[in-house]
């Protein structure tokens, strides 16, 4: 299943458009590797995701079979969650730097 559907489906983000613009800006690392929208996410695989406030880490348990409601618990599990200070501004961060 694509990235950006995954993320979708699982309810980690509202849109597939932000997902895309996640993906596009670097934000979204699959095993440790920026990750295009395209990329395949299979169960196994590491996610992170990293928003302007926090940065969250999961493990892909199984794919979503469809978007009908069902509980997100069911397709990830988080590894961890970082809360990022208030003064740190991920999104001016150069993602190629760190």
């Amino acid at each position: 299943m694509r990235l950006d559907l995954f993320l979708k489906t699982s309810r980690l983000v509202k849109r597939r458009t932000i997902a895309q613009e996640m993906c596009g800006a670097g934000r979204v690392l699959v095993n440790g590797h920026e990750a295009k929208p395209a990329k395949d996410v299979n169960a196994g695989d590491v996610i992170t995701l990293k928003f302007s406030s926090r940065i969250i880490d999961l493990n892909v348990l199984e794919m979503p079979t469809s978007s009908k409601k069902a509980s997100s618990e069911e397709f990830y599990t988080i590894k961890s969650e970082t809360r990022l200070p208030g003064d740190k501004d991920l999104w001016s961060e150069n993602p190629s730097s760190s």
